[in-house]
């Protein structure tokens, strides 16, 4: 088992990662019923895929040498209705470092072949900005 996710009520539920232990929270957004007190289940995905990117990138740049501490990444989830989903993702991310073309490519080629990235519905627009150093 991964992870556990129990309903508190009110719209609210608790993650649980079963090998740490760690938890977050997820509450229905504003627009969808919620408070909107903590991230809503579809920012989770649309932040995992920022995440997701930073990771592998973050794996292959030490394979190259490369420091990508302090990057950061900004996500923008936009929702369609009819049915309600996730219809586009905006990644912006901001590297501290400037590298040379070559690992730069490779780098970006990493993000966008990311596994949560290649999970994403074909139909969600994934739009990813990088800017370097």
């Amino acid at each position: 088992m991964t992870s556990k996710v129990t309903y508190n009520g009110d719209l609210r539920t608790t993650c649980e990662h079963i090998k740490s232990n760690n938890q977050f929270i997820t509450d229905a957004p504003t627009d969808n019923n919620g408070k909107g007190e903590a991230f809503s289940p579809t920012d989770t995905v649309a932040t995992g895929l920022a995440s997701c990117m930073l990771t592998v990138m973050g794996i292959k740049a030490r394979d190259l040498n490369i420091d990508l501490t302090g990057a950061v990444a900004e996500v923008t989830k936009t929702m369609a209705a009819n049915p309600r989903r996730i219809s586009k993702i905006e990644v912006n991310l901001d590297f501290p470092v400037s590298i040379d073309d070559k690992n730069r490519k490779i780098l970006e080629n990493t993000a966008n072949t990311c596994p949560v990235h290649h999970s994403l519905h074909p139909d969600i627009e994934k739009v990813i900005s990088f800017k370097w150093g």
